[in-house]
């Protein structure tokens, strides 16, 4: 049997927040802990706001 899985994401929402140094280790936890559920986070940081992102996992 195939394996259908495409490893795409979709992006299902974003927020922006105030810099914060301790958010890596929030998105890294959340990024272990819910891995065996299809979904990813992400973090970006542009200036003094960072943007926390959700992906689903296809």
């Amino acid at each position: 049997m195939a394996d259908n899985n495409t490893g795409r994401m979709e992006l299902i929402a974003t927020c922006k927040v105030q810099t914060n140094a301790e958010l890596y280790k929030v998105i890294d936890f959340l990024n272990k802990n819910l891995k065996n559920h299809q979904v990813m986070f992400g973090l970006t940081k542009k200036e003094e706001i960072m943007i926390i992102s959700i992906y689903e996992i296809d």
